[in-house]
């Protein structure tokens, strides 16, 4: 294999593939910067003897074509993906000037770190992450495979999707959120004098990936800023709600005690009131679609129903029986409080939910009822 661009997403690709047996070979613009690729053990800083089996471009997107075309003209690879987080841009630029488009898949691993160069790679980065990979029209289906290939080898979940849909989710997912941790994180610069005394993992972890390299991130924004447009507009119609409410809201507080605040308190306050917990509410949703980090794909979900007897410390032993069989616990809620304790739901894949069902009896927990469930 072949690696261009030997940063924190080339170098960890290179580390994983290397770690299961591949022969690396590593180039960057930067020499330094392939140099200490090889030095961590992700390859060999040279070019290779004779064409390698897959070529990885890891390079902004706005250089995809350019570069994947070098690399064909001299014959570098048998096949090429790259991993760059937009696809419909690199994939017009392939089709329309590269001399053997069905060469290449897109590509890019759905993971990352807020540091950026080779000594921030890791091999473990892309395990358990998606891998989305795009084929276009003239694909082969041996180029495909070789993504597919590679995607497994970095232990990670391959997606193949098309690069317009995939555009379209990353803008939601991944580059707007990016955008909005640096408008929140440039707001710090100008923040009150106590602002680093005071904070908090809430600041952090929304500004976190803000730390990302400025350049990079202006190449990727810049190549699917179609895409992020729409999203824009959506945030921007929702920011303006909010921020009437909260004038509303702040005028009444200013105005406490006059007349003109009794007069109009109570419908400005209440639709103020509703606005934010609209989209908190919202916000929540939204959140509960999302897999919790680690659990892979969607699996069927079954809901087993557990009598907890009103005994302190009862809720606590089903918690622990409940992880002793490698469940989580978060999604455990507490349904009704009924006369002989709590209905507790206990979320479980549907496939193991008779066998975990008979184990928790099997432990001493009785089922609740059929009828006593929530209808649906």
């Amino acid at each position: 294999m072949a690696v261009i661009g030997t940063g924190l997403i080339g170098t960890s690709v290179a580390l994983a593939a290397a770690g299961q047996g591949v022969s690396v070979y590593l180039s960057d613009r930067s020499r330094a910067a392939a140099r200490t690729a090889a030095a961590l053990g992700a390859g060999r800083a040279e070019d290779p003897p004779e064409p390698v089996d897959l070529a990885v471009l890891a390079v902004p997107p706005s250089r995809i074509a350019e570069v994947l075309i070098a690399a064909q003209e001299r014959g570098l690879a048998r096949a090429y993906t790259d991993v760059a987080s937009v696809k419909t841009g690199p994939e017009r630029g392939v089709l329309a000037r590269a001399p053997e488009p069905s060469r290449y898949v897109g590509g890019h691993p759905l993971a990352g770190r807020e540091r950026s160069g080779p000594l921030a790679a890791r091999a473990e980065l892309f395990r358990g992450r998606p891998w989305a990979l795009t084929p276009h029209r003239l694909t082969s289906r041996a180029a495909l495979d070789r993504g597919l290939e590679l995607a497994e080898l970095c232990g990670a979940a391959p997606v193949v999707i098309r690069s317009r849909e995939h555009d379209e989710v990353v803008a939601l997912t991944s580059h707007v959120p990016h955008l909005l941790a640096s408008v929140m994180a440039a707001r710090l610069r100008d923040g009150p004098a106590g602002v680093p005394l005071l904070a908090g993992q809430g600041l952090r972890d929304v500004t976190r990936i803000a730390a990302g390299d400025p350049r990079l991130w202006s190449d990727i924004l810049r190549s699917n800023a179609a895409a992020m447009a729409g999203v824009m507009k959506e945030l921007r119609d929702d920011l303006a709600r909010v921020a009437a409410a909260l004038d509303v809201l702040a005028e009444e507080d200013a105005s406490a005690g006059e007349d003109v605040f009794a007069e109009h308190h109570d419908a400005g306050h209440d639709q103020g009131v509703r606005t934010l917990e609209d989209l908190l509410a919202r916000g929540v949703a939204g959140l509960a679609g999302l897999p919790r980090p680690g659990a892979g794909p969607p699996v069927a979900e079954a809901g087993l129903r557990i009598l907890v007897p009103d005994r302190p410390g009862e809720l606590a032993r089903l918690l622990g029986a409940v992880a002793a069989l490698g469940i989580a616990v978060d999604d455990i809620a507490v349904e009704a409080a009924e006369e002989s304790g709590l209905r507790v739901r206990v979320p479980v894949p549907t496939a193991d939910a008779e066998r975990i069902g008979a184990k928790l009896g099997a432990d001493g927990w009785d089922r609740a009822p059929a009828e006593s469930a929530p209808a649906g």
